[in-house]
């Protein structure tokens, strides 16, 4: 019948064993208590436990077919009088199994109309009304309502493991989007501290040798300028892996300010390239996150300079606005290509570019106006009260 579950044959292997060893046990029962007890009702005794056996016996798919099961004894009950533990547990199943609950009410008001007007042969058809209306109900109704209860429950059961799953695998799901985003963030940190000094290192290290003979003096304050940017890459490092091998117990980065990005021009100057740095507007302290932002654009522009156009003419510009700081890092055509081996992967502007974006910024990089290379980013300024960033 449509209203039935129709579901598996059997969810596990015990529960195949309990209605096999179940169907078997109450069909034995019945056929022998209503063989022995029915000769008053209208079929003899012997035919009346050969039904019940066999009613019994129906039991095996009670779960399958709960519905089907229990208007088989519902009928058989009323005509022949047979059935007895396996029309109790019909109706059990019928509340636990069956899809529709009005299907259950309906058939459990039908068991107990049918008993009332043929009561036999649990009760003589003399009796009183009353008494055949509560043995009736007596009959259906616990079955029915602890089938209800037992079948909800293991909605309820079923209901919270999937919800368990479905947060376990949202989980999971969040997990490995926080690694993954984690492992970006330590590429891009590792890259800033380390690509980007060693790659001034190295051009300043070709710078040394080239003049080292010619120039002693020069090439000295090149090494200087070297083992400076090398200390510095070193404490970078060590903060860097201090963060990865403690977690948040180790003491976070220092966020760069203003008096860091004009060391960085000092740097990038006595590395022999021609820069100037221009500040306009009135100048503050920073949120962390701006100065950080704004640090890490000039650091990867300047040290694209070293590495793509060697000793030419730079250009840095900071812009405080009232809501926002715009860098612009802008240099002139080289007119030869340096020629030092380091590799250029490009994931340092992209790196800026999702450190903008993530503040909410608008980054560009693209050919100057004079043949050159220009970065320029603009960084709104948080609207509410920030923590400044430490000037140096």
């Amino acid at each position: 019948m449509h209203t039935d579950r129709g579901i598996a044959w059997w969810p596990r292997r015990r529960s195949r064993a309990l209605d096999i060893g179940l169907a078997v046990s109450v069909a034995v029962f019945d056929g022998v208590a209503t063989g022995f007890s029915a000769e008053n009702f209208f079929l003899p005794g012997p035919a009346v436990g050969a039904i019940s056996f066999l009613l019994g016996l129906c039991l095996v798919v009670r779960r399958r077919f709960p519905v089907s099961v229990a208007t088989l004894c519902l009928v058989l009950g009323a005509v022949a009088g047979a059935g007895m533990l396996s029309y109790l547990i019909a109706f059990y199943t019928l509340g636990a199994y069956a899809v529709s609950r009005r299907v259950v009410l309906i058939t459990s008001g039908v068991a107990l109309v049918a008993f009332v007007a043929q009561p036999a042969p649990a009760l003589e058809p003399d009796e009183p009304f009353w008494i055949a209306v509560v043995v009736g109900i007596v009959l259906v109704m616990p079955s029915v309502l602890l089938g209800l209860y037992m079948g909800a429950r293991k909605q309820l059961i079923a209901s919270l493991q999937e919800r368990a799953a479905r947060l376990e695998r949202e989980q999971h799901l969040l997990a490995e989007g926080a690694r993954a985003e984690e492992r970006t963030r330590i590429a891009r940190e590792m890259h800033d501290v380390v690509a980007n000094r060693v790659s001034v290192m190295v051009v300043q290290a070709g710078a040394v040798r080239a003049i080292a003979k010619r120039d002693p003096e020069r090439a000295a304050e090149a090494a200087a300028v070297i083992g400076d940017m090398g200390r510095q890459a070193l404490d970078e490092l060590r903060q860097v892996i201090g963060v990865l091998r403690l977690g948040e117990a180790a003491a976070p980065l220092p966020a760069p300010g203003l008096g860091d990005i004009r060391g960085l021009v000092g740097q990038s100057h006595a590395a022999g390239l021609d820069v100037t740095l221009t500040v306009k507007g009135d100048e503050r302290p920073l949120p962390a996150a701006v100065a950080g932002t704004a640090y890490r654009v000039v650091q990867e522009a300047l040290t694209n300079v070293h590495k793509h156009a060697g000793a030419v003419s730079a250009r840095v510009d900071l812009d405080h606005l009232p809501d926002a700081i715009e860098v612009r890092v802008e240099n002139d055509a080289p007119s030869i290509r340096p020629d030092h081996g380091l590799p250029s992967g490009g994931n340092g502007l992209v790196g800026l570019r999702e450190r903008v974006t993530a503040l909410g910024g608008v980054f560009e990089a693209s050919a100057g106006t004079e043949g050159g290379y220009a970065v320029r980013a603009r960084v709104p300024l948080p609207a509410g009260p920030a923590m400044a960033s430490p000037e140096a």
